[in-house]
């Protein structure tokens, strides 16, 4: 299911939120027969709120809803809108509540972002239903339409009926849903595929994009709110940017919701900038999107280039091989660079001490916390 390519589809870059949320919105409440929703993130506000409110409309239309909550990601959700959700029909479920298991369990999160409507339009990208999302972060998403739409149904499907997903609804209610997709919309040009990655029992997602960067011939362009790179990595961007690639990294400046992920990051800078690659750090806002792009290919969704997405999350991501998407794609990295400023070598030679001082330690902290898996 995961990892083919499909023809015919239709993807629709869609960045910041007031493109992406009304989007989302408006195929909610457009719905006919079904409502998929995946999220790590939940918590009790606006946006919640806007959300519930759309998911209980869409039930008493006689729409069958089923939402997959992180246990942990949704710890921020009051028991009201937990009991509006069930009172008003969304059937609820939570992916690995906390636990007195093993810590390596407790820190498997489902880190996947998904909206699917009537399994013919989903969308997937960085975002989650907290009202940071509103206006105070930067996130992209992506609208999907064609064959790829099924096996984004199918991964929920999935998950919906893994025994770490606990709640209402019965069993194999989204597997029925998913074999009865017999419509589809074919549109002509966009190839895509859906990958996803399970810490180190299934990696497609590190394995797609090390075989992109190691073969890259033009570009290679990659923004994530939290780079703590693994060293293969590391070690295939340093080699493209010696061998002429234009390699560069769109990351969060200090605007940031985790300070010490952004310092441990940072302690790679000096050798990254040694072998000419560029790094650029958004200014405006912190930057939560999750977007790559190498030559054509692009890939928008969820998972961030860190240990903790690598090792333990749940992490799903829409890839496009398709050369007008990647034009739209580079638009948007142009204008986030424009929007950054760019870390030079001599001057980043120059920091101050305690500013090397917080690489050391929050790259140790982070050393640490990988050694755990």
């Amino acid at each position: 299911m995961h990892g083919v390519w499909r023809d015919g589809n239709r993807f629709q870059l869609l960045a910041e939120s007031s493109r992406f949320l009304p989007a989302m919105f408006e195929a909610i409440e457009g719905a006919r027969h079904s409502v998929l929703v995946e999220l790590y993130l939940m918590e009790s506000g606006r946006l919640a709120t806007a959300l519930i409110d759309a998911l209980t409309r869409a039930v008493a239309r006689g729409v069958k809803v089923a939402l997959v909550l992180d246990g942990y990601g949704a710890m921020g959700l009051a028991g009201e809108d937990r009991r509006r959700l069930e009172a008003g029909g969304v059937a609820l479920r939570l992916f690995n509540p906390l636990g007195f298991h093993s810590l390596a369990r407790n820190l498997t999160r489902d880190h996947r972002k998904l909206v699917v409507v009537d399994g013919r339009v989903a969308f997937t990208g960085g975002f989650g239903a907290v009202d940071e999302f509103l206006d105070a972060w930067y996130e992209v998403a992506v609208r999907i339409e064609g064959p790829v739409v099924a096996d984004w149904v199918r991964l929920f499907s999935r998950l919906w009926d893994s025994p770490m997903t606990r709640g209402e609804g019965p069993a194999g209610l989204v597997r029925e849903l998913s074999t009865s997709l017999t419509h589809r919309d074919d549109f002509r040009g966009m190839r895509g595929r859906v990958v996803w990655g399970q810490g180190y029992r299934y990696q497609a997602i590190r394995h797609s994009l090390y075989g992109r960067v190691s073969s890259a011939q033009r570009r290679i362009w990659l923004c994530t709110p939290y780079f703590v790179p693994t060293f293969s990595l590391r070690l295939r961007l340093a080699r493209a940017a010696r061998r002429g690639v234009d390699v560069r990294l769109l990351l969060p400046g200090k605007d940031h919701d985790h300070p010490g992920v952004r310092y441990a990051g940072q302690r790679f800078y000096r050798r990254l900038l040694k072998a000419g690659v560029r790094i650029f750090e958004f200014e405006p806002s912190f930057i939560h999107a999750k977007f790559s792009l190498v030559d054509h290919w692009s890939s928008v969704g969820s998972c961030n280039f860190d240990h903790w997405s690598l090792h333990w999350n749940l992490e799903a991501n829409q890839e496009v091989d398709d050369a007008r998407f990647a034009g739209e794609v580079a638009a948007l990295f142009e204008r986030n660079f424009a929007a950054s400023h760019e870390i030079h070598r001599h001057e980043w030679a120059r920091r101050p001490r305690f500013q090397r001082f917080k690489e050391w330690w929050f790259g140790n902290l982070d050393a640490w916390l990988t050694r755990l898996r």
